[in-house]
Parts: structure tokens; sequence; C-alpha cells
């Protein structure tokens, strides 16, 4: 009995994850109700998975006894579904007839979420929990701040019905839709590569790639992380995934700790670069810019490889200084379910680009196809295994699909809740104008002259970068840079572009950065001393961000002018590369200065 009731959380998680997957590919077959109504119905849903999640992981409300934890848990869970419910029956009246007239009930409803949001940010984004409040309390006290950001306030109702029941801002907006539809079509093919193996299959020939020479070692690292990150889009997984192979085996060869976790680190970041899933903050791009995701991704390559060959240089450099040895390990065998699995990375990425490019389909619709095409060649080439190796027995054959559900039901709902967060601080900004009033700072500051008011930005970005994941970091800094920016000439894709780079550049920014936290607990490198050799191999960074703006052909559009732009940064790219790894000369007084004469050159 005691055990069984211990058991109850995953048997409600994984049915309630089971209802979350069956409703989101109807969705995605019909499109039916249209996104809004998608989200009304499964923003609720998402909590719930979240509470059944953190119950069943004891991460709820670890300080409190455990039947305390179920009883929160269940209160969540009844006033989630009841929101869900009340949500979805009352859609149309609560969109059209009670537009701007709501009741009680539909105010009611809309706090109660927002607060079970608000507790989830408390939970997992402290630093946006934080900044949500204070940005509601700036909101309806804006009397009492001086100066232009002055307002008269507004009311908590007004404050509520814009969290929630409004639709056009808060939990409920584009960036909940966004969340549930187009990102997660892409998390259910993500989700599926892991539950059947396909990264750790990349990982066993990057490790077969490690073996054949001293400067294969660390590159394996640079490939490894852009192959994962091609279908992760995200540099902490990226870390902890390729990282806990390549880092032990790096140090092995002869490579200082702290450079071996600045190498990953550095490689692991491009996984918010390199399409086709680069990471939350390309999809907020599309939807900014009210473009298809498609057209993100076609002018993502470039930057993407700029990126990849300015690491790849300066890993290059960094084996040939410290004199790596060879790996000493043998390879691990590649089984036929290995290359199986290689050959459906493969048709993921070559899928996703080929039907957005030629069909010219939705990105949600392209990646709900492939999804279909490549989980049915997995799921029959696993039978197939499974029936070869153990017969049929119900757990060998269906624990892959486990996998799937619990992976795709956690990220999907932790990515949904977050981006639900990111919408209340959104909504926040944009009734009260802050990102107008930032805007005219900021042309004040700088004048009309471009050069100043890109070094104002990348400092407003950067100190955002420090306490603040990518997206929200994107989110902000293309609120605040992107209206004064065009008003002065630059174009969007310029704009959103640097805000992107910018983004990014938080993962690695001073002093904090979860991926360089993550290599370097691994490595057993002091943390910061990882983090700075970072930001010295990810050096191509800065580059693009300069590059965008003196080079805009490079994200302007696809073609033969943009090959050009990536050549000319890519050639800057590896000349910055050599006068920070390289050594030009046993003596220190030669060597420095002939550094710093190519790297003015560089520049």
């Amino acid at each position: 009995m005691g055990q069984g009731w211990k058991r109850a959380p995953d048997w409600a998680d994984y049915r309630v994850a089971g209802f979350f997957f069956v409703y989101l590919v109807a969705y995605y077959s019909t499109s039916r109700g249209g996104p809004a109504l998608l989200a009304f119905a499964l923003v609720p849903v998402t909590y719930i998975l979240y509470t059944l999640d953190a119950l069943r992981k004891n991460e709820f409300y670890p300080s409190l006894p455990a039947l305390a934890n179920t009883l929160i848990a269940a209160a969540y869970i009844v006033v989630s579904i009841v929101v869900a419910v009340y949500m979805f029956v009352n859609y149309d009246e609560i969109g059209t007839v009670r537009a701007g007239v709501w009741n009680a009930t539909d105010i009611a409803m809309g706090a109660v979420m927002v607060l079970l949001i608000m507790e989830y940010a408390r939970k997992r984004h402290l630093v946006l929990f934080v900044l949500n409040v204070l940005l509601v309390l700036y909101a309806v006290y804006g009397r009492v701040v001086p100066g232009m950001f002055f307002h008269p306030g507004l009311s908590w109702e007004r404050i509520v019905t814009a969290m929630s029941v409004e639709m056009s801002t808060g939990i409920y907006s584009n960036l909940a839709q966004l969340a549930l539809t187009v990102i997660g079509s892409f998390i259910l093919v993500l989700s599926v590569l892991r539950a059947f193996g396909c990264v750790e299959s990349i990982l066993k020939i990057s490790h077969r790639l490690a073996v054949r020479s001293a400067h294969a070692l660390p590159q394996s690292a640079v490939v490894g992380s852009m192959a994962v990150g091609t279908v992760s889009g995200s540099g902490a997984a990226n870390a902890i995934t390729v990282g806990s192979a390549t880092i032990p085996a790096m140090i092995a060869c002869g490579m200082p700790p702290a450079v071996a976790g600045a190498i990953e680190t550095a490689s692991s970041l491009g996984g918010q670069l390199m399409p086709p899933v680069m990471g939350i903050s390309a999809f907020l791009m599309a939807e900014f810019l009210g473009v298809s995701y498609f057209d993100v991704v076609a002018r993502g390559y470039a930057p993407a490889l700029v990126y990849y060959i300015g690491v790849s240089v300066s890993v290059y450099l960094l084996s040939t200084r410290y004199g790596t040895r060879a790996y000493g390990a043998r390879a691990e065998g590649m089984s036929v379910t290995d290359w199986a699995n290689l050959a459906a990375f493969a048709a993921v990425v070559a899928g996703l680009i080929l039907i957005m490019a030629i069909w010219h389909l939705a990105p949600m619709i392209a990646a709900y196809y492939v999804f279909i095409a490549v989980g049915a060649a997995l799921l029959a080439a696993h039978v197939a295994a499974t029936l070869r190796r153990d017969g049929w027995t119900w757990r060998a054959l269906g624990a892959p699909l486990a996998r799937f559900i619990d992976h795709f039901a956690s990220m999907g709902a932790d990515l949904a809740l977050l981006l639900a967060t990111l919408s209340i601080m959104t909504g926040a900004f944009v009734i009260t104008g802050v990102p107008t009033k930032v805007g005219a700072l900021l042309l004040d500051a700088a004048g009309v002259n471009l050069a100043a008011m890109v070094v104002v930005a990348f400092f407003f970005g950067a100190l955002l970068g420090t306490g603040l994941p990518p997206a929200p970091t994107y989110i902000i800094t293309a609120l605040v840079i992107a209206p004064p920016m065009i008003k002065v000439g630059v174009n969007p894709w310029v704009v959103h572009f640097f805000a992107f780079f910018l983004g990014v550049w938080g993962e690695v920014t001073p002093p904090t950065s979860i991926s360089a936290a993550i290599t370097a607990k691994i490595a057993g490198a002091p943390f910061l001393k990882t983090l700075f050799r970072a930001i010295t191999i990810c050096f191509s960074l800065f580059i693009l961000m300069a590059g965008v703006f003196t080079r805009p052909e490079l994200v302007l559009e696809p073609g033969l002018a943009q090959l050009g732009a990536l050549a000319m940064l890519a050639t800057a790219t590896i000349g910055a590369s050599f006068s920070l790894q390289a050594q030009f000369s046993d003596r220190r007084a030669l060597d420095v200065p002939l550094r710093l004469v190519l790297a003015a050159l560089v520049l």
C-alpha cells in the first residue's frame, strides 16, 4: 500500500503526459481552435506536469513533510484543472463577448493561474521572479517614481487582466502559444531522437574520431557539440551531454583542466547558434519580425559557421600549444542501431530544411511530418532489434516510448511555463511603456552615432545576461534597442541578430555562466579560470556582433552576398584566434607585440 502510494505521482505524471502529447499531436494535425485556445487549454496542464514531476523527484517543497507536499500538490492540480476547464469552455466569451468587460470569475481564474506561474518562477527562475515582482509593483505604483519613468499607476484589476485574459499580453499571449505550437513541434523531434539513443550514437562517432590523433580529441568536442546542438539548441544541455565524455578524455591526454572545460564551454555555446534548432531566441526572433522560422534558419547557418570556425581553429592551436598526446582508450564499436540513429539524425536535419525550403510548409507542420517519418522509422528499427536480441517483452519494447513521453512532457511543460513567465515580464514592459522610455534614453545617450549606440546596447545586453538566461536577455534587449536603432535606419534583421548574439553571449557573461559552471565541475577546475579561458575561445561571437553592422549582408538575404560576408568574417575570426591562442616566439617580448599587430589587423 505504501509503495503504491509513493508511485502515484509517477502513475499520474505519465497519464497527464500522455494526454498532453495526444492533445498537441491532434492540434498539429488539424490546427483546430487556433493557438489561443490551445494556450487556454494547455498552460494549466503544463503546470500540472511540472507539479507531478517535482513531486516524484522530491523537488517540490523539500523542506516540508511528504504529506504536506502531497496535499499542496493536490490543491495546485485541482486548481489548474478548474482553470483549464473554465478557460476552455468560456474561450469565446472571454475573447469576444466579454472582452474588456470581464466578469469577476474570469479575473479570478486569470489571477490564480498567474500566481501559480509566479510560484513556478520563484522555484525555477528566481531572477525572473524578482524582476516580474518589481515590474508589477512599478506598474501599480509608478506615481512614486520620479523623472521620465513616472506614470500615474494602473489598478490591480488592470494588471491581472493584462497578465491573463487579455491574450495580447500575459500568460496566454503569443509567447506561450509559440511554446506549444512551433517550439513544441520541434521538441517532438528532439525528444524522439533522444529517446531512441541518437545523442549517444553521435557521441560514439565523436569518440571514434577522438582516438585517431592528439588533435582529433579536442576537435571531437567541437564536432560533437555542433552535432548535438542541432537537435538540442541548448548550451547547458550540450555541456552535460558531450562534456561528460570529452573533458575527462582531454585532461587524460595532457590538456590542462581549465582549458579542457573552456573548450567544451565554447563548443557547447554554439548549440544556441546552430540551425535547424537555434534555441528559444531564434523562434522569438521570427515572432518579433513576423516572418517564418525558416527565414531565421536560412540566415543562421552563416553566423554559426563563422562561430565554429573560430572555435575549431582556437582548439587546434591550444592542442598544439599544450602538446596533447593521442588518446589511449579503444573506441567503442558502432552497432547497426548506432548507424540507424545517425541516419535518422541526418534525416531530421535535412528533412526540416528541405520541407521548409522546398515545400514552403510552416515550421510546425514541417517538424510534425519529420517527427512522424523519423519516429516511425526509429520505432520499427527498435522493434526489429529488440525482437532479435531479447524476444517479445513489453518492457524492452516500451522503454524508449516511455522515455519519449517523459522527455517531451517535461521539456515542453518547462518551456511553456518559462515563456508564460516571460510573458508576464513583457506584458509589464508594454503596459508601462518602459521600452519606449529606455529607447529614448539610448538615443539621448548615443545621439545619432551608430557605433556609440551599439556600444551602449552591448553593455545593456551584457548587464542583463549576467542574471538572465538567453531568451529573456534577447526579449528585453530587442524590445529596448530595436525601435531606436530601426528609427535611425538600421535593418531589422541586423538589430535582431545583434540582440540574438547578445542573448547567446549571456551564456558566458561573467560572473555567471551555467555552461561554464557545468564544465568546470566536470573538469575539477576553478570556475572563473574556466570561464575566462572560454571567452578567449569563443571570441568569434564578438566578431559576429560587430560583423552584422559592418557586413550586414551576413544576415540580410541568403545567397552569394552572404557567402562573401561569411568568408570575410571567417578570415577575421581565424586571425583573432591566432592572436589569442598561437605562440609566435618563445621570447615574450617578441611574441606579445606580434600578437597585438595581428589583432590590430584583424579588427
